[in-house]
């Protein structure tokens, strides 16, 4: 009875299944993206952001929303063309702050939660980003790149980039390094923090100098934040004489009217980040990697005491990444996510004993904002079959509540697919985790080309979260394959440590374990298999050639390393080939030359599609072009894609529906998957999508 049971139910399953279109490239823009929950004082109610993608006209809008904290009563609150985001509740709950583009310039707006219309509150014309509300209300920080010689003076500023751009010589110079960094030219600037006096509008530097403060993030970096009684503020800084080798952030302290600088990390040589000053203002608590000059030593949870001047870390026990954190209401305990096994659990620590305990599980938590009684916590979060949403979870029941349903009706008529797990023995015995992705109307009885995708960094982990790599091959008929072997977080910090000068040793070993054992499945075509990746994983793909790994019908390689000694000398952040590779090339030549592609030219022969981004600096464009050259050269069939204005992460709207469509046009020739919708030339020529 319960096989008959079991079989009905997998019927219905794929019924289902059967019922809803194949995901296509174009599907990936209709997905709605839901920012993170901003809970507001008194815990009544929620803001957060929705944005929404238009494909054909390469355009997007972001939105704020509020809603009850219960999910009751959503309404759209902003409506203007362009972006509305980093929301934040005023002191009394009765109205939001935000920034938007509307009057031409990144401003801060507000707007009453009974009004109709917003009221400017900046119109400051240095290039603001990422400003802070003070907690009493009266004043901001934000951040501004300016050049130091001329601070928070506008009209020094404004003249100094007028007259570069209007200059007769269009060049860069530099005495030192970092001469440019991810995709820009430093150009003589940098970022510091202005003190701006709502009521006065005197605004301050207060932290001149040639220095980045805060430091920077590829992302965009808010590491600065006020002290409760907002008279002090804290932020990171690299304050070292070559910033270019060293990884060593600083956590610093200020007062608001620029006196009283302060280093309060000044003993860890490794790097301080993300300073958050307890509520009642006794501890400032931080991330911290002790090691010196390696980017990817555990991240571990420390506090600053501010009496005693005093720090401390713990969340040692903890042998994983922690991801953020916040403070509860009380100060005595912080609640925080960590990176593991393709996931993001949320832990709690009380902050004088250190004893933690785990709050849930196996949910991919984007970010989060707990109650003010700490009973319970709003989320946004997602998986692979799931685009983002947000969800409620009280502590100590069984499962979290979704509070939106954004996606709700895309998933019903459009196959998003759920990843699947296993376990796989690789290198040195340990286990790698593998996520499967089964094709569209999936048939156990027939066999699907494979297509394995080798995650960057190299020290990051893979996980069970939407990403259109997972939906876009699987919709056109592949089985898709995402490892995470030695190298990746998430599985302790020896298993990470692994990758680490042994690019092409055990990581290599772990991904052809995955292979033979995903060729093995009976539903996988040994005779059609492809394998892709991204920067690292770019790399990888082009070890793979060199290793002769012909198994592999064809590969694509994104941004990827071919020349590891040329690497060294072109990249901007040194610390990196510094310690993961390990030395520069004229003092450890023998391991450059060992782990680089370019001296296994005679080995190549496998079908490869070449992408890059001319703005990327972290891994230049000239590996590429070395790397299609060679394979040219060797007459081993490969096309080069170069984006002419993407750095390491091409633009998701302009660049990206062309990354996806050339990757199946190009399995689709090796492995036989369904064809490309567009013909990728055609794309590059600006014609429409439809033809």
């Amino acid at each position: 009875m319960k096989k008959i049971l079991l079989f009905l139910l997998l019927m219905l399953v794929s019924l289902t299944f059967a019922q809803k279109k194949a995901f296509e490239i174009e599907d990936l823009y209709k997905v709605k993206t839901v920012g993170g929950p901003v809970l507001s004082h008194d815990g009544s109610k929620i803001v957060f952001t929705l944005s929404q993608s238009n494909l054909k006209k390469s355009t997007s809008n972001t939105d704020l929303y509020i809603m009850n904290s219960d999910g009751s009563d959503l309404t759209r609150f902003t409506s203007e063309p362009g972006a509305e985001y980093s929301p934040v509740w005023n002191n009394d709950d009765t109205g939001i702050y935000y920034m938007s583009y509307k009057t031409g310039s990144g401003q801060l707006h507000f707007k009453s939660l009974h009004a109709d219309t917003s009221t400017l509150v900046t119109d400051i014309k240095l290039p603001m980003a990422s400003p802070k509300i003070s907690p009493d209300g009266k004043s901001i920080i934000f951040t501004a790149k300016v050049f130091p010689e001329c601070g928070a003076d506008v009209e020094c500023n404004s003249k100094i980039r007028k007259a570069t751009a209007a200059g007769p010589v269009k060049a860069h110079i530099s005495d030192s390094l970092f001469v440019r960094h991810w995709t820009e030219y430093i150009d003589g600037k940098y970022s510091h923090i202005f003190y701006y006096d709502m009521e006065t509008k005197a605004i301050t530097d207060l932290t001149p100098g040639f220095y980045n403060s805060p430091a920077f993030s590829p992302g965009g970096s808010s590491d600065y934040t006020f002290s409760p009684d907002s008279k002090e503020v804290a932020f990171t800084s690299k304050r070292e004489k070559n910033p270019e080798q060293s990884t060593n952030n600083d956590i610093y302290i200020i007062n608001t009217d620029g006196s009283g600088l302060k280093n309060i990390t000044s003993e860890n040589k490794g790097a301080d980040n993300h300073p958050l000053y307890s509520p009642d203002g006794k501890y400032i608590a931080y991330l911290t990697q002790t090691t010196v000059g390696y980017e990817s030593d555990r991240i571990r949870l420390a506090i600053h005491n501010r009496e005693t001047g005093k720090n401390k870390i713990i969340t040692d026990p903890i042998d994983n990444m922690v991801n953020s954190f916040e403070w509860s209401r009380d100060s005595k305990h912080i609640y925080f996510t960590i990176s593991e096994k393709g996931y993001n659990p949320l832990l709690k620590i009380n902050v004088e004993t250190e004893k933690f305990e785990r709050l849930f599980e196996k949910h991919s938590i984007r970010s989060f904002t707990i109650f003010p009684d700490d009973s319970k916590v709003i989320f946004n979060y997602t998986f692979c079959h799931k685009p983002t949403e947000i969800a409620f979870y009280k502590f100590k029941t069984l499962n979290p509540r979704d509070l939106t349903s954004f996606n709700r009706e895309f998933t019903r008529t459009v196959d998003v697919r759920p990843a699947e797990q296993a376990w796989v023995k690789g290198a040195n015995g340990k286990m790698v985790h593998v996520f499967i992705v089964k094709p569209h109307n999936f048939d156990p009885n027939k066999k699907y080309p494979l297509v394995i995708n080798v995650h960057g960094g190299p020290q990051m982990q893979w996980q069970d979260n939407f990403r259109g790599d997972w939906q876009v091959y699987p919709g056109a008929g592949y089985v898709l394959a995402y490892p995470n072997p030695h190298g990746s977080t998430g599985y302790g910090q020896e298993y990470t440590l692994g990758i680490s000068k042994d690019w092409d040793g055990k990581v290599y070993e772990d991904v052809m374990a995955v292979t033979d054992y995903l060729a093995k499945l009976p539903y996988v075509d040994e005779n059609r298999m492809g394998a892709m990746g991204w920067s690292y994983g770019g790399y990888f793909m082009n070890l793979l050639q060199a290793k002769k790994a012909t198994q592999f019908k064809c590969l694509a390689s994104m941004m990827g390393i071919y020349d590891l000694e040329q690497f060294y000398l072109e990249t901007e952040e040194l610390w990196f080939p510094q310690w993961d590779i390990g030395g520069d090339p004229w003092s450890n030549r023998e391991v450059y030359q060992r782990m680089s592609p370019s001296n296994y030219v005679h080995n190549f022969s496998i079908p490869t599609l070449v992408i890059t981004g001319e703005r990327d600096y972290r891994v230049s464009y000239n590996q590429s072009l070395r790397y299609f050259t060679a394979l040219q050269k060797k007459n081993v069939p490969s096309r080069l894609i170069i984006f002419d204005h993407d750095g390491h992460w091409p633009s998701g709207l302009r660049s990206m529906p062309l990354y996806y469509n050339a990757h199946l046009e190009w399995f689709h020739k090796y492995l036989g998957g369904k064809p490309a919708p567009w013909d990728s030339k055609k794309m590059v020529r600006n014609s429409h999508f439809e033809d």
